[in-house]
């Protein structure tokens, strides 16, 4: 590390052990023994006296320390505001208020960064270049354009060492967060450098506009049959790491609600077309929008809705989509164990947890629900409640699900301003019973089946491989060991019984999921299965059923079971 780095480095960490101390925190910058590594005066660490932030709560002077601190801070904490799982409620409420006061850059560093990401000057790309911005934000801002072809476009431009800037922050926050864990213990109860290091990896992904159009395209894909939902065209040639480039679209914002009501929208099928999207992109890819608040969604002249800004996106796992479908129908059910059982799958359980007490949780928490119809059900308080059960037991969910969590809260609050009378729930209530559906399909039971076996295949072949390093190693290492190898033939033989039993065991296993698979997949159709009129569940459970007679048989008689 250069001289220079190192003093810019020492100013930042003053600049920020100074905004510290001055929302109120300065003996955390004692107990940390940072003010002796940074040479601090001690005038500057002794908490203010200023009655204006005597006056403020806590996780008020954390979110104005966190706005004084620029972009990085801001980026995190929003970031941070989807974990209701790891931090406290009235935490979470004052991050979700940060916004980004930052005016934007001048025309002529928006040319440098152009034409140095584009290989090209700006008259040879475009017709018209409209240079003041139509929004800036804390990475970059936006500005329409005309290309030489006549397309009308959007040019979104990276600030000028952004990326410098916040990657010289988070080593800093790494480094606090470090020492922070080896000398405080609400530090170490919470985690904080497994947090900075899960919310930098999601800031420095926001920092490449690539990954950005990626998403895009990619949630384009879900909609390519859905003329009411529309995502801007990416324009390739022209998009870098710091320069995006894609179709302007001229919409009204979907929270101008006098502008709608002008144009004569339907509010109430606007709220249900975004819904549905959400939860379309949510249940059928299992990739989604991660930010759907007004800034980020437009509705044209008939109604339909186009998605901007794809920064943040989540992205659900086959399993993960599982466990919160099974969590959606939970709730539906008002089935507390079940409650339970999805978030202990979900998330990262610590060891002395007690299940009882988990329990009587979601069961409290059943009560509080159970007479409210589904359509009246308020999703924000249930997804609330259920991170405080996570954040009370310090059961550390993935991120993902969060991020899901936030942006169906977010949806609530849309949706619940342009129809009053709109429930989210009525929405998700088919794509949940779909879900369903697809989880007792016959084929994806069986192929889960041989999944499984595999799994076990692999892991009994590892068993195998260990078995054979260590007998190697015992081998070589030349080490005087007796083996009593009396009764050897009899050992085998337990083996042997021990093997089959589990073979046993396994198959049965497996037969009786599938059975019930085909039989339950044929309820909830209300048909049987047939193609080119051959009765499919039948033939199959008659093989099955071979299969396991066959293999019991096999057992038998070996004569070892």
């Amino acid at each position: 590390m250069s001289l220079q780095t190192r003093v810019s480095y020492i100013n930042r960490y003053r600049e920020i052990a100074i905004a510290i101390s001055k929302s109120g925190f300065g003996y955390i910058i004692e107990e940390l023994g940072l003010d002796k590594v940074i040479s601090l005066p001690k005038r500057l660490l002794i908490r203010q006296k200023d009655d204006e932030v005597q006056e403020l709560t806590y996780a008020e002077r954390i979110r104005l320390f966190i706005e004084s601190m620029g972009t990085t801070f801001i980026k995190l904490g929003q970031i941070a505001s989807t974990r209701g799982d790891l931090l406290p409620p009235e935490l979470i409420k004052e991050l979700e208020k940060l916004q980004s006061h930052v005016p934007s850059f001048p025309s002529d560093k928006v040319k440098t960064i152009i034409e140095d990401a584009l290989g090209a000057p700006m008259d040879e790309i475009f017709m018209i270049f409209d240079e003041d911005p139509v929004g800036s934000a804390s990475i970059g801002q936006v500005h329409r354009a005309m290309l030489l072809s006549g397309e009308d476009v959007a040019v979104k431009v990276q600030r000028p060492n952004i990326e410098k800037t916040v990657r010289t922050d988070l080593e800093i926050l790494r480094h606090l967060a470090t020492l922070a864990e080896s000398n405080l213990e609400w530090a170490r109860n919470y985690q904080v450098t497994d947090m900075i290091d899960e919310f930098s990896t999601a800031l420095i992904n926001e920092l490449d506009y690539t990954i950005e159009a990626r998403n895009m395209e990619r949630i384009s894909k879900t909609h390519k049959h859905d003329s009411r939902v529309i995502i801007p065209s990416i324009h390739w040639d022209y998009t870098t790491k710091e320069v995006l480039m894609m179709d302007f679209i001229k919409g009204t914002p979907i929270n101008q609600f006098d502008k709608l009501d002008a144009l004569n929208i339907d509010r109430s099928k606007v709220a249900d077309t975004l819904a549905k999207s959400i939860f379309k992109q949510i249940f059928e890819d299992g990739y989604f929008h991660g930010d759907p608040h007004p800034g980020n969604v437009s509705v044209l002249n008939d109604g339909s809705l186009v998605f901007l800004d794809f920064g943040m996106v989540g992205r659900l796992t086959s399993d993960l989509k599982n466990n919160f479908g099974s969590l959606l129908i939970s709730l539906m059910k008002k089935d507390a164990s079940g409650v339970v059982k999805s978030i202990v799958k979900m998330g990262v359980v610590p060891a002395d947890v007690s299940m009882k007490k988990l329990n009587r949780e979601a069961e409290i928490m059943r009560d509080k629900y159970y007479d409210v119809p589904l359509s009246q059900l308020n999703f924000s308080d249930a997804v609330n409640d259920l991170f405080g059960i996570a954040n009370k037991y310090k059961i550390k969910l993935p991120q993902d699900f969060t991020i899901l969590a936030k942006t169906l809260l977010t949806l609530e609050g849309v949706v619940s301003k342009l129809d009053p009378d709109f429930s989210i729930m009525d929405v998700a209530e088919p794509f949940g019973k779909a879900l369903l559906l697809e989880r007792y399909n016959p084929k994806n039971l069986i192929d889960f089946q041989v999944d499984e076996l595999q799994q076990i295949g692999t892991e009994l072949r590892d068993v195998t491989s260990n078995v054979h390093q260590f007998s190697k190693g015992l081998k070589n290492s030349n080490l005087p060991i007796e083996i009593d190898v009396k009764g050897r033939s009899q050992f085998s033989k337990h083996l042997d019984r021990v093997i089959n039993r589990l073979s046993f065991s396994i198959v049965l296993l497996a037969f009786s999921i599938i059975m019930v698979g085909l039989i339950v997949g044929s309820a909830i159709l209300g048909e049987g299965s047939i193609i080119f009129r051959i009765p499919i569940i039948e033939i199959a459970a008659i093989f099955a059923m071979g299969m396991f007679i066959w293999l019991l048989w096999s057992i038998v008689k070996s004569g070892r079971f």
